[in-house]
């Protein structure tokens, strides 16, 4: 059912929209956590590692499709929220054009690149034969990943957050039960987990992109719309490539990073591989409240409603320290037995990675938060020059600081270290940038 996020308490309107989305991210991380669980309990230490290794260069293919995502969301959102149904088809289907033929040409690039990549950073003999398997199979179900990013955008711009959610709650827990399958009754090896979330990704996009369309096809246009607009691509790109450049330079600053992380063996890799999809859990799921503040403050601002974004803002901020609380707290109290369900007991060097990366990085969460909620309404109003800087300055500073505090401690500690210091001054720089734009959209109202 579509929602009109420009009407009703902010703060009502948001936990009604977010909620369903918090559920759906925690679904999709089963697909990730499910990988690792399965490779660390039931194959062994160096295929958890080998998924772990791989992992960080799918997330370069995700940053695509998630700026495509975010692109059509914001586009569709705010003409939404204008009431511009004709043009709002236009950019849906033009979103789609351009999303098809970027897949098209990452998949071409996946086939050729991806083991020069392992080779860059320095994969070890002993995985990397899984980590290219895992790969070579994930960028052949790459037009999933784009079109089910695509419609959920949709869903989100039109204020549906809930089709989503039942739509991930089948296939990722569908997911779990074919990786298992694969992997004990068949004896696939890393190249069953691989086809579990080619299979459970397929069916759940086809799902969606048809229900997707169905949707479309009740919002009543006085005007026939085009089937690809000009200006319309210009917006949605405007929105869509520095989105994918800021995830995709993230997901290359992560591979840099896990560059230096293998430098320290596999028990090392194999600890940060379940320690940062935990941590992934956390910061995706903060993500995704972000997700809607960039659909509530695109809806406000195409409505001309400017004082809700500021509203918004407040909201967001209670509803994201409300799930610092219990994350901060259960990885600091319980982290080992998280880690576990990715490893054994025995795995001793790997747990005790995990656990001193959960302990240094989570108390933290309450920072990067409010850098997410802030993201989200840059991306809303289209503020995307100053979403980046913020961005790329906590990139540039993990990576930098992860070389030197790594060589200076002479441990993977070093690395770990670097992620909060990243986060303070970004989260500084976004709300600087947050109030300057708001300052300017409210000038324009009294004008």
């Amino acid at each position: 059912m579509n929602k009109d996020l420009t009407a009703g308490k902010p703060s009502k309107v948001l936990w009604e929209f977010c909620l369903p989305l918090f559920g759906s991210i925690i679904f999709q991380q089963l697909y990730n956590i499910a990988d690792s669980l399965v490779a660390g309990k039931f194959i062994s230490e160096n295929a958890l590692a080998a998924v772990g290794n791989s992992y960080e260069i799918t997330l370069v293919f995700i940053a695509f499709a998630f700026g495509c995502n975010m692109g059509c969301s914001v586009i569709v959102s705010q003409l939404f929220g204008a009431k511009e149904y004709a043009r709002l088809k236009t950019a849906v289907t033009t979103a789609c054009i351009f999303s098809a033929i970027l897949c098209g040409v990452l998949m071409a690039a996946g086939i050729f690149c991806c083991a020069p990549l392992l080779h860059i950073i320095d994969t070890p003999k002993e995985v990397f034969a899984d980590s290219k398997l895992y790969l070579d199979i994930y960028v052949w179900g790459l037009p999933f990943v784009f079109f089910y990013n695509i419609a959920t955008g949709i869903f989100s711009a039109l204020g549906d957050s809930k089709t989503p959610f039942y739509f991930l709650a089948v296939s990722s827990t569908s997911n779990i039960a074919v990786d298992i399958l694969f992997v004990k009754a068949f004896d696939m090896g890393v190249a069953g987990v691989a086809w579990a979330t080619f299979l459970c990704q397929g069916i759940s996009c086809v799902l969606a992109v048809i229900a997707v369309w169905k949707r479309l096809g009740k919002i009543q246009a006085q005007e026939k719309s085009a089937l690809f607009d000009w200006r319309l691509f210009k917006k949605f790109i405007a929105i869509a490539i520095p989105s994918i450049l800021q995830q995709s330079f993230v997901s290359v600053g992560n591979i840099i990073v896990q560059k230096v992380i293998n430098g320290f063996g596999f028990s090392v890799m194999a600890g940060y591989s379940a320690a940062v999809k935990l941590n992934s859990l956390a910061t995706t799921s903060f993500i995704t409240i972000s997700n809607g503040i960039s659909n509530f403050s695109a809806q406000n601002l195409g409505a001309h409603k400017y004082g809700r974004i500021k509203e918004g803002f407040g909201a967001g901020r209670k509803m994201v320290w409300c799930l610092c609380i219990p994350f901060c707290f259960l990885y600091i109290a319980f982290g080992k037995y998280f880690l576990l369900l990715f490893m054994e007991e025995s795995s001793v060097e790997a747990l005790q990675t995990g656990r001193q990366f959960l302990w240094i990085v989570s108390p933290f969460y309450f920072v990067i938060a409010v850098k997410f909620i802030v993201d989200g309404i840059l991306r809303g109003v289209s503020a995307m020059r100053q979403f980046m800087i913020a961005t790329f300055t906590d990139l540039v500073l993990r990576i930098i600081l992860a070389f030197i505090f790594s060589a200076w401690i002479g441990s993977a500690l070093g690395i770990w270290l670097a992620w909060p210091v990243g986060w303070i001054v970004s989260t500084l720089m976004s709300l600087v940038f947050y109030r300057s734009k708001y300052r300017e959209m409210a000038d324009c109202a009294i004008r």
